[in-house]
C-alpha cells in the first residue's frame, strides 16, 4: 500500500470527455487521459483491502491493488506486467468494459471508488507507447493443431494463450476483417479498432494464423476442420438477436441494431457503400430514430444516430426506471441496478422507460411512427415482478427508423453447431462446463457467449483463457497456463 491515507486525502477524479459540440463531428475516441501524475494520485486512493473485494467483482480478477500500488510507485512496467498476468487484452477492457470493479471497490460504498478502469487503460497504452508489449513467441512447439472458430475476444485470448503454449493455432472469421464484435458490434468512437489490428499483429508474431471470410458450417464444412486439428474451439459468439412483434411487419424501416451498427463500421474502415451495405443502406441522417432496448447496444445505436445527424433520438425500456442510487446495504459489493447515463445518452436522446411497443404504423409500405402503451410492474404472488398495460396509456412516436437493440437469444444453431453435433443447454447456448470448457463430442471445446450466452467482453476473455487451459490440459496431460 503505497499511500496508506490516499484514499482520505485525494478526492476521486476520472478521465473526461470532449464535448458532446466536438465529439459529434467525429467517428473517433473522445476520452481524454488523464496526467500521469494525477493518475498516480488516484492509484494511491487504493487502499489494499485485507478482502479485496475488486479481485472478485473483476471477472478476469486482475490484481488491482497490485498494479494500482505500482503505478503510485512509478513502476510502470512491472505494473504492465501484473496486467497482463490476467488479462491478454485490457487496452479494450479499459475502454468498454462496464467495470464491476468499481461497483466492488470498498470506498464505492460511499459513492467514491477507485478509478480502477482508467488507471488500467492508461497502464496498457503507456505499454505500447514505450515499445514494452512486444510478441511472446513459445520456446518450443508441440506439434499439436486446435482451430479456433470465431476472432471475438474469447477466440483470440483463447487463440494467444494456445500459441504461447506452443501449439499451432488457426483462427476463423466469417466475416471479412478480425475482431468478432469488437470489430462491428462497437463503434468506433468507444473503441478504434486500430487496437484490434495491434493485437492481431502481435498474435500472427507469435504464431497465430488469422483465415477471415471463412465461415464454418458454410464454407468449410465442421468434419473438414476436425479432420485436419486435434482440437476445435468453439467461440463465435451469440449473434441470434431478440426481435419483436410489430404488426404490420411488411414496414421497411424497422431492423436489428447489428444491421445498423456493423454499416457504420465498414463505412469508417473505408469500405465503399456497395460493401458496407450490400443489402442496402441505412442511415438515421435527417430521420427520427427510435431506438428499443436499453442497454449498451442501445446506447451504440444513439451515439451512432446522432453521428450520422438523426432529427431526433428516442430510446425505449420494457422495465420501469431503476433508481439513482442504489441500496448499498443490499448491493454491494455486487453490481447494482441503479440508473446510469451513458455518454451517447448524454448526447442527446429521450429516454422513456416501462413503455412497450404494440404497433408500427405506416402507409405505402413505409414506417411513420409507434403505438406504444405505458406498464405497471408488480410483485405476483410468487414475488417475482409481472408488468401490465395501464389502460388509457396508450401513444405514439414519430419513427422514420426503428433500431432493435434488445439483446441476443444465444448463438445461431444452424450451419456450425448443427454440423457440431453439440448438445444445446437449456438457454440455447452450447452445453460446457466451467470446469474443463468441453462439448458433448469429443476434441470439441466451447467458451465465451456461444457457451454462457450473451455477456461481457470482460468475461469472454476470461472464458477464452480457462478454455486454452482446458484445451492444453487435454493435448498435452497437464498445463502451465493460468485460469
Amino acid at each position: 500500500m503505497g499511500k496508506p491515507t490516499g484514499f482520505l486525502e485525494i478526492e476521486r477524479r476520472d478521465r473526461g470527455y470532449e464535448p458532446p459540440t466536438a465529439r459529434l463531428t467525429t467517428w473517433r475516441e473522445f476520452v481524454r487521459p488523464l496526467p500521469a501524475a494525477e493518475l498516480q494520485q488516484q492509484a494511491s486512493r487504493c487502499m489494499n483491502c485485507g478482502i479485496p473485494y475488486c479481485h472478485n467483482g473483476c471477472p478476469v480478477n486482475n490484481l488491482i491493488p497490485d498494479w494500482n500500488d505500482l503505478v503510485y510507485r512509478e513502476q510502470w512496467k512491472a505494473a504492465l506486467g501484473a496486467l497482463h498476468s490476467t488479462n491478454n487484452f485490457p487496452e479494450f477492457t479499459g475502454r468498454i468494459c462496464p467495470a464491476p470493479c468499481e461497483a466492488a471497490c470498498t470506498l464505492n460504498i460511499d459513492d467514491n471508488p477507485v478509478t480502477i478502469k482508467t488507471i488500467e487503460c492508461q497502464i496498457v497504452d503507456r505499454g505500447w507507447e514505450e515499445g514494452w508489449i512486444t510478441p511472446e513467441p513459445p520456446a518450443r512447439r508441440t506439434g499439436k493443431t486446435v482451430a479456433v472458430v470465431g476472432s471475438g475476444p474469447a477466440g483470440l485470448a483463447c487463440a494467444q494463450q494456445l500459441a504461447r503454449a506452443g501449439h499451432t493455432v488457426t483462427v476463423f472469421e466469417k466475416s471479412d476483417r478480425i475482431g468478432g464484435l469488437l470489430r462491428y458490434g462497437i463503434p468506433d468512437f468507444k473503441m478504434e479498432k486500430a487496437l484490434i489490428d495491434r493485437r492481431v499483429a502481435q498474435m500472427q508474431a507469435e504464431g497465430v494464423l488469422f483465415r477471415p471470410g471463412v465461415h464454418i458450417g458454410r464454407t468449410v464444412s465442421v468434419d473438414d476442420l476436425r479432420a485436419t486439428h486435434d482440437v476445435l474451439v468453439l467461440a463465435g459468439g451469440a449473434e441470434w438477436p431478440r426481435d419483436l412483434e410489430l404488426p404490420p411487419h411488411n414496414l421497411s424501416g424497422i431492423h436489428f441494431a447489428m444491421e445498423f451498427l456493423t454499416q457504420q463500421n465498414k463505412r469508417v474502415a473505408g469500405d465503399a457503400e456497395a460493401v458496407a451495405a450490400p443489402l442496402g443502406s441505412l442511415s438515421a441522417a435527417g430521420k427520427h430514430v427510435v431506438v428499443i432496448g436499453g442497454g449498451d447496444t442501445g446506447s451504440d445505436c444513439i451515439g451512432t444516430s446522432n453521428r450520422q445527424g438523426a432529427a431526433s433520438v428516442t430510446q425505449l425500456e420494457i422495465m420501469p426506471e431503476p433508481p439513482v442510487r442504489e441500496n448499498k446495504a443490499l448491493t454491494w459489493p455486487n453490481w447494482p441496478l441503479k440508473l446510469r447515463t451513458s455518454s451517447s445518452q448524454e448526447e442527446g436522446c429521450e429516454r422513456d422507460f416501462a413503455v412497450a411497443t404494440k404497433r408500427a404504423l405506416g402507409s405505402g409500405g413505409r414506417l411513420e411512427g409507434l403505438e406504444c402503451v405505458r406498464l405497471e410492474w408488480s410483485a405476483g404472488a410468487d414475488g417475482r415482478m409481472r408488468m401490465s398495460e395501464i389502460p388509457g396509456s396508450e401513444f405514439t412516436l414519430k419513427a422514420d427508423l426503428v433500431l432493435l437493440a434488445m439483446g441476443f437469444l444465444g448463438p445461431h444453431h444452424d450451419g456450425l453447431l448443427e454440423q457440431a453435433g453439440v448438445a444445446i443447454d437449456g438457454r440455447g447456448a452450447v452445453a460446457a462446463s466451467v470446469v474443463d470448457y468441453r462439448t458433448s463430442v469429443d476434441s470439441l471445446f466451447s467458451c465465451g457467449d456461444m457457451r454462457r450466452g450473451q455477456s461481457l467482453v470482460v468475461w469472454a476473455i476470461r472464458e477464452g483463457r480457462q478454455c486454452a487451459r482446458a484445451v492444453d490440459e487435454y493435448l498435452m496431460g497437464a498445463s502451465v497456463l493460468p485460469r
